[in-house]
């Protein structure tokens, strides 16, 4: 049962993705006023837009609460819910016209997650979760696939930005994975990863250098769908973390063997 806070947050969050969700499927053929923010890392007009349609809704509905988005910086400070938002997550696949991109947007309570919103409008999918009350697709309930070994399972990952220039690159990781699982996609979108993590269609996920706005939403899912998620040392995680992993639980440990023991590093 969702009190009737978390009722209203998750009204408000469903409707400021849906409409930035539009605006992302009504745009995205357009030509684009793209920038880069490094060599590979860009942005478009439509990101700009969206953080601006989402913070602008949640911010006239809940003045008190602190925003971390991904495009700009908000005010500083202690607040009783903190929302964390990737306004367009999958920008370069979107710049290229090439349709897995998602809005996600989680709420921070005390360091906890305890909301997350997916929109993949190009499926017109809402994925969405409370902490405590599991998480659904459209309304309806979704839950982790029970697929093992690893060797019979679909993994997903990413790759960092910096990664012609920086040895942590996943490079090999994602050799070892192709390797050890049935097979391993890389679309471009941590979010929806962690969200077709949570509904059964992928069973584990790992990647580097993500970002809380990366991951807020997913996470969430993905535990409230009766999975699992850990750090690659298999600690505890948090989205200040910097490596995740992402299971359904009866490959964990199997894909934890097959990263590098990541336990003497920072995250």
């Amino acid at each position: 049962m969702v009190d009737e806070s978390m009722a209203a947050f998750l009204k408000a969050a469903t409707e400021a993705a849906k409409a930035a969700g539009a605006l992302q499927k009504e745009r995205l053929w357009a030509e684009h006023d793209v920038v880069f923010k490094g060599e590979k890392d860009l942005v478009t007009e439509v990101d700009r837009r969206c953080e601006e349609l989402i913070v602008g809704r949640l911010k006239g509905a809940f003045p008190d609460h602190g925003f971390l988005a991904e495009e700009n910086r908000y005010e500083t400070g202690e607040f009783p819910y903190t929302w964390i938002i990737d306004p367009l997550d999958g920008t370069t696949n979107y710049a290229h016209g090439f349709p897995w991109f998602c809005v996600s947007i989680a709420l921070e309570r005390g360091g906890e997650i305890v909301l997350g919103v997916i929109c993949h409008c190009m499926m017109d999918e809402l994925f969405a979760a409370v902490k405590g009350g599991g998480a659904f697709l459209n309304g309806r309930s979704i839950r982790v696939s029970d697929h093992a070994p690893l060797s019979r399972s679909l993994l997903a990952t990413g790759f960092p930005y910096d990664r012609t220039r920086d040895n942590e690159n996943n490079f090999q990781n994602f050799v070892n994975f192709q390797l050890a699982a049935r097979a391993v996609r890389r679309a471009g979108a941590a979010a929806l990863d962690l969200a077709y993590v949570a509904a059964g269609r992928l069973d584990g996920y790992w990647e580097c250098k993500l970002k809380p706005w990366d991951v807020a939403a997913g996470l969430l899912l993905v535990r409230e769908a009766g999975g699992t998620v850990t750090n690659q040392a298999g600690g505890a995680y948090s989205v200040y973390d910097h490596r995740i992993v992402a299971s359904n639980g009866a490959i964990h440990e199997e894909m934890l063997a097959v990263l590098p023991d990541a336990s003497d590093r920072s995250d």
